[in-house]
């Protein structure tokens, strides 16, 4: 038996490090390719040597794109693994709890309602999205609690209900949207990391920080909830402090990723799976490898998005759906085999 815990353990921990080692490369690898190619192996010593026309363009446009395709990638995968822990259901998705479309919603009234914010609008949009997103969550979790209580599929279908009532919104603030609010809101809505910029990072890492450190503490009563919720509660987790933990950062998590690179879509639901087919579903593992899969996967996408039709370039949420949505078919095939058993 104890051979076997440490076959698992040594797995866990190989396929970690080949994805701790996959999301440098692939960082390298999207940092050197596109308008102007920069050898990737070249560009330790170009940061090093700050004397080269490479070193501008690395700094002031590819390393931002690259590091912001990489922490959304990393908060949306990690905020899955939780979501999919806390559900006990492999298809759930950060969009579940209503943040995704809440943020829709904060950023459709401030293109449509509140338009000439001029340069303010840099920082204003990603503000009224991450409090859309959070104000969505909330009312979620009002809305399915009951007693001091929240069930967990209470919780689910008012996701669902609100998510659907938070589209009809979009939909009436589209319609009363000029040629050029539409095609803002379209095109972020879409997701897409070309806004990218160091200030947007420094804004965007105190929350995504937190969000990180909050749902990494939860893998021990994740791996409990597996085995049910009276389980768990015999396993000493205290269930209802552990669900509003789990809700609040993966709010918080999937907020920032979405207030800074608007709608992208199927990572969340992706990375967690992946990792689970190359290792396993122990959250103490699940979570680092989806977080570093996820930034991993985001990271490539945008590189397929901005050279696959260059010089024009494709939002990064039309190349993630393009990948994700098969692999959301082939899990549903999937699960629908394995009740049928």
């Amino acid at each position: 038996m104890s051979s076997l815990r440490l076959h698992r353990s040594l797995r866990y921990r190989q396929r970690l490090l080949a994805l701790a080692l996959l999301l440098p490369f692939s960082l390298l690898l999207a940092a050197g390719i596109g308008a102007y190619f920069i050898p990737p192996l070249e560009i330790p010593r170009i940061l090093w040597e700050k004397a080269d026309q490479a070193y501008a363009v690395l700094v002031s446009i590819r390393l931002p794109r690259v590091v912001l395709a990489a922490a959304v990638g990393a908060l949306l995968a990690l905020s899955g693994a939780a979501l999919q822990g806390l559900f006990r259901n492999p298809l759930a998705d950060p969009g579940l709890i209503g943040v995704t479309s809440g943020a829709g919603l904060g950023a459709a009234i401030f293109i449509v309602l509140l338009p000439g914010a001029g340069a303010l609008q840099v920082f204003a949009l990603p503000l009224m999205a991450f409090i859309g997103g959070l104000l969505t969550t909330l009312l979620v979790w009002r809305l399915a609690s009951s007693g001091g209580r929240v069930q967990v599929l209470t919780l689910l279908l008012a996701g669902i209900a609100l998510n659907a009532a938070v589209g009809a919104l979009i939909g009436l603030l589209i319609s009363r949207a000029s040629d050029e609010q539409l095609r803002s809101l379209t095109f972020w809505t879409l997701g897409g990391y070309g806004g990218a910029t160091w200030p947007t990072l420094l804004a965007m890492a105190p929350t995504g920080l937190v969000a990180v450190w909050g749902l990494m503490r939860l893998a021990r009563p994740l791996n409990a909830l597996v085995l049910g919720e009276q389980e768990a509660f015999h396993l000493g987790v205290d269930l209802e402090p552990f669900k509003r933990q789990a809700v609040a950062f993966s709010a918080l998590a999937v907020g920032t990723a979405v207030a800074a690179a608007g709608g992208v879509g199927f990572i969340g639901l992706v990375a967690p799976h992946l990792f689970r087919l190359l290792a396993g579903p122990d959250h103490r593992y699940l979570l680092p490898g989806a977080t570093l899969l996820g930034a991993t996967l985001s990271v490539l996408a945008d590189l397929v998005a901005r050279t696959a039709v260059a010089p024009a370039e494709l939002p990064v949420g039309v190349v993630t759906s393009l990948l994700g949505a098969p692999f959301f078919i082939w899990l549903l095939l999937r699960h629908k085999r394995e009740v049928a058993r």
